[in-house]
């Protein structure tokens, strides 16, 4: 006896399908299927926090040369990744333990830059200054700090590694400004 498609799919009763449940199980898998499609080809975002949004704009962009990325579709629709208390260094053991008062965490403020194809850097304010009044860039994530440095290197940039785990090291922008950039540990 030959078989055809249909004998291998279950059978269902059209009012089944078409009833208020049968609808609602649609709805829901074509939901699931959205969201699934709408995260898997979310950029994967890195974020640095700041001590001085415009002096690390003019770095980003001036020295480093980063292109400047648009949003994320997922942050318009308060999807968050956050880094801690608002407004609080995470860098605990800071010099100057004053607490910032115009932190950056609102999702899509602060600076948006493409670091590789799938990859963005969101800059936003709310680290102290270092020692020395030194602009601190601080990042909770290696692989970030480390694709910073790999640009500050291919830009023949003044460097000095300070540690390796956690990363930290400084870097001269074009105005002698030293800027040090710090891996948080977790």
């Amino acid at each position: 006896m030959p078989y055809s498609f249909g004998s291998f799919l279950p059978s269902f009763d059209l009012d089944s399908i078409l009833s208020t449940q049968g609808i609602m199980v649609m709805l829901l898998v074509a939901y699931a299927g959205a969201m699934w499609m709408f995260l898997s080809s979310a950029p994967k975002i890195h974020t640095i926090m700041v001590s001085d949004l415009e002096i690390a704009k003019e770095f980003y962009e001036g020295v480093l040369n980063f292109p400047v990325a648009d949003v994320p579709l997922q942050y318009y629709y308060n999807y968050e990744q956050t880094l801690g208390t608002s407004g609080i260094d995470p860098l605990y053991f800071s010099t100057n333990p004053q607490i910032t008062a115009d932190a950056g965490f609102n999702s899509s403020e602060g600076l948006w830059y493409q670091l590789k194809k799938n990859t963005q850097l969101h800059v936003i304010s709310g680290a102290n200054y270092g020692h020395k009044n030194r602009h601190r860039h601080v990042c909770f994530d290696r692989d970030c700090l480390e694709e910073v440095l790999m640009r500050v290197q291919a830009r023949r940039l003044k460097y000095k590694i300070r540690r390796q785990k956690p990363l930290n090291f400084l870097v001269k922008d074009f105005q002698e400004r030293v800027i040090e950039m710090a891996e948080v540990s977790h």
